[in-house]
């Protein structure tokens, strides 16, 4: 008896794979081989740095730095690395209308919850904008980090004047905001400082009263120099404009 039962055993042993016998109980290690997406990489994916260029940009030091993965170059005209083109040649003085062309661009992007505006003289605390993120998640209003302050523009008294707009190196918003941005907004009097166009924008097709501003902290915000602990970088050595 006990021969026949050895011969019984082995047999199911060597045939079990085969057979998966095994298969009524729960494989373990397919759940650890599949990674598990932490909040902030769940976030990430949902994330776009918005990245006007011009001939002076130095990408190389970007995509060098924790921002590489979600930038949207902004670029006049198509280029490897662009993911947004006007299609027009810009200068220091058509900025506002560049700023029509990514607001456009950015209505099509409904798999991101999280913009960034960034200018190529400065940076930004990549722990920072994931905190803002956490906080802002899911919210249900137009939500628009900046430092923001009010345009004075008596030309223009009844489209940009006492509008309410954020700092050009470092704004912040979800797509709620986006999606109520009047991208065909007019004024008379061009050009004009094209982020005080945008908080026209906002104005015009969001309202005021029914955004949530949120002001920034500008500790984790540089403008044209970084300086931190042994580190001291010019982020403007060569003027753009």
């Amino acid at each position: 008896m006990l021969i026949i039962a050895g011969i019984v055993l082995t047999s199911f042993i060597l045939t079990a794979d085969h057979h998966n016998y095994w298969g009524a109980f729960d494989d373990s290690s397919q759940y650890l081989s599949t990674p598990v997406l932490t909040i902030d990489q769940q976030l990430a994916k949902k994330l776009a740095i918005i990245f006007p260029i011009n001939k002076n940009t130095d990408m190389q030091f970007y995509r060098n730095t924790w921002l590489r993965e979600y930038l949207y170059p902004v670029c006049d005209w198509r280029e490897p690395g662009c993911k947004i083109v006007c299609n027009k040649e810009s200068t220091y003085h058509t900025l506002d209308e560049k700023t029509f062309c990514f607001s456009k661009e950015m209505k099509n992007f409904s798999d991101k919850e999280f913009f960034i505006k960034l200018d190529d003289d400065a940076f930004v605390d990549r722990d920072y904008v994931f905190e803002l993120m956490r906080k802002h998640s899911g919210s249900k209003k137009p939500v628009y980090i900046s430092d923001h302050t009010r345009f004075n523009d008596p030309a223009n008294k009844d489209s940009l004047h006492e509008v309410l707009y954020g700092n050009g190196k470092f704004y912040m918003f979800n797509y709620n905001l986006v999606k109520c941005l009047d991208t065909d907004f007019k004024y008379e009097h061009r050009p004009r400082n094209e982020d005080a166009v945008f908080g026209g924008m906002v104005r015009s097709g969001c309202g005021e009263k029914n955004v949530e501003f949120v002001q920034e902290n500008d500790d984790k915000i540089w403008h044209k120099e970084y300086k931190n602990k042994n580190k001291h970088i010019d982020l403007a050595y060569i003027k753009n404009h």
